[in-house]
């Protein structure tokens, strides 16, 4: 929601581990992963995990961090305190960061309560998550745009001279805009 959309920043990239988290709990792929992309000293990375308990992005924020960047963190702050780790560190995933956002989703991430079964249902995190970075988003733009600089955003695609305007926006970053 984040990356190459309309309305979003262009010096922006998802770094996302192609295994579609099958790997999430299992240690030493975070760091192998994080330590073939490009993250350098004073970039900000984002780093999104509900639960911040499992080895993936407990190492992906350690390996960002040892490359000089700066890690925010966004969580459900009152569960990732009371789960134990699965890193063999025992750190957890709020520690690693600069700044860490509490999505206030509750723990196990289901909210609503079925009357007859009692299971729980409807995820919150996904829902929480778009909305802090949708915010944290228009706050960036914002501070570019106080220091005296246009923010370069994103248009659509869409819309008539969208892609042609974005391709010469990304020109400046494209080093950076890599999809890894």
């Amino acid at each position: 929601e984040l990356c190459h959309r309309a309305g979003g920043l262009i010096p922006t990239k998802a770094i996302r581990e192609p295994s579609g988290g099958i790997y999430e709990s299992v240690e030493g792929v975070g760091t192998s992963f994080i330590n073939r992309v490009d993250v350098r000293p004073g970039d900000v990375v984002v780093v999104i995990s509900n639960s911040g308990r499992n080895p993936l992005p407990i190492e992906m924020a350690m390996g960002c961090k040892a490359k000089g960047a700066k890690i925010i963190v966004i969580t459900a702050l009152n569960a990732s305190m009371n789960l134990k780790s699965k890193h063999s560190s025992g750190v957890s995933l709020y520690q690693l960061g600069d700044i860490i956002i509490d999505n206030q989703v509750v723990e196990g991430d289901a909210a609503i309560t079925l009357p007859k079964s009692r299971n729980k249902i409807c995820g919150m995190s996904m829902l929480a998550t778009s909305l802090i970075i949708q915010a944290l988003t228009y706050r960036t733009a914002e501070l570019i745009e106080e220091s005296g600089k246009i923010a370069p955003i994103y248009k659509s695609q869409n819309i008539d001279g969208g892609r042609a305007f974005n391709e010469n926006l990304e020109l400046p970053y494209k080093d950076r805009l890599s999809r890894t």
